[in-house]
């Protein structure tokens, strides 16, 4: 695939910023497109069948969207560097990783956006420039109104309450400490360069966690290892960078596994089988702490399935070896168990050239004005 792609996203979006920090490091060109209410409106569903950033468009006309897999596909085209790992547990711990920082810190990361003050009045202001430039309002009211419908629909509508509050926020400190305690030795999560889980902290740790006043100023005053490593992430490019991967997957990401187990993955085997009841919203108790009327999700559904299938997928010493492992941090069991009704998410496994495959249902993307479009 020769020429530059066009990446139609955001500058706050979460998962724009992730596939941005990956196209930069593989040094693939790029142009990025600010995405309006118009093309919300007309060009991506007409070109994606959904109404989701990022999307990209590539040279030769084709579109594909959703990060995970279009890093996937992406690797196949630019496979040097890879940055998913070659060895096969690397690669699947890796993956793990990267799930959990795509479907589970996007709650803190949500929540600290929108639910402090300063965060809320800078982002809803970007927000407002971004997408409703061409409406005849003050740029105050459409601030208001934008970000009354993200803290309603993706903190509030969400499962965070003053019951849970606290416990989205410790989520937040606990990676930074993570993350900070492998920052002093290496730096990279496996190495002397980026691979596939550094590209998944990358999305929440970079134009939320790094840049929103709130959750910044706790990352430079209490975690500037991690603060400095999201400079050095954006700012790395593999032909300057090289550098080895470590073997197997350190000790030191033990607490990672940890939380993983703990967190994500009882939220994925909570949702799997609210899917499989037909609810639309459930309840879950994640360490402890009670979580009411979190909604439910069939990305997320697949996004467990595609989990067990890169793991079957593994050759049968590495099942053994990543077994161990995944009991050892508590993460086994949550995978496993649920065997419930389908997820129905790219049966045909064109993704990332799916069309209308969305990650959230259209009924929790409300108003009618701005349907869709949420900056993902």
């Amino acid at each position: 695939m020769t020429g530059k792609l066009r990446v139609w996203g955001s500058e706050l979006s979460y998962f724009t910023g992730k596939l941005e920090g990956y196209l930069r490091y593989k040094e693939i060109p790029y142009e990025h497109v600010p995405a309006t209410r118009k093309h919300f409106a007309r060009t991506l569903p007409r070109q994606t069948g959904a109404v989701q950033i990022p999307a990209v468009e590539l040279p030769d006309g084709r579109w594909i969207s959703d990060t995970t897999p279009m890093i996937a596909w992406l690797e196949g085209e630019h496979p040097e560097p890879a940055v998913i790992p070659t060895d096969p547990l690397q690669a699947f711990t890796s993956r793990l990783v990267e799930d959990y920082a795509d479907e589970w810190l996007w709650r803190p990361a949500m929540h600290y956006r929108w639910s402090y003050a300063a965060s809320r009045a800078a982002a809803g202001a970007a927000l407002a420039r971004e997408l409703m430039g061409d409406v005849p309002l003050p740029v105050g009211i459409k601030r208001h109104v934008l970000s009354l419908r993200q803290l309603s629909i993706f903190v509030r509508g969400d499962g965070v309450d003053r019951d849970t509050w606290d416990h989205v926020e410790q989520g937040y400190l606990r990676a930074l400490e993570h993350l900070s305690a492998i920052f002093a030795k290496r730096p990279f999560l496996l190495g002397d360069r980026p691979s596939l889980a550094d590209i998944g902290y990358f999305g929440p740790m970079f134009r939320h966690f790094a840049i929103d006043p709130y959750p910044a100023a706790i990352m430079r005053n209490r975690a500037p290892r991690v603060y400095e490593w999201v400079a050095r992430l954006w700012n790395a490019r593999a032909s300057e960078l090289g550098g080895a991967l470590l073997s197997g997957v350190p000790e030191d990401w033990g607490p990672i596994l940890d939380e993983i187990g703990g967190t994500h993955l009882e939220q994925l085997a909570a949702n799997a089988a609210a899917w499989t009841a037909e609810q639309e919203r459930f309840a879950m108790d994640v360490q402890g702490v009670h979580y009411r009327s979190v909604p439910t999700s069939r990305y997320r559904v697949w996004c467990l399935e595609e989990l067990r299938r890169h793991f079957d997928a593994l050759p049968e010493a590495t099942q053994v070896e990543a077994r161990a492992l995944l009991e050892r941090h508590g993460c086994w069991e949550p995978l496993w168990r649920i065997d419930g009704r389908a997820s129905g998410h790219d049966p045909a496994r064109e993704a990332p050239f799916s069309s209308g495959l969305r990650v959230f249902r259209a009924a929790q993307i409300q108003p009618r004005w701005l349907r869709g479009s949420a900056p993902r």
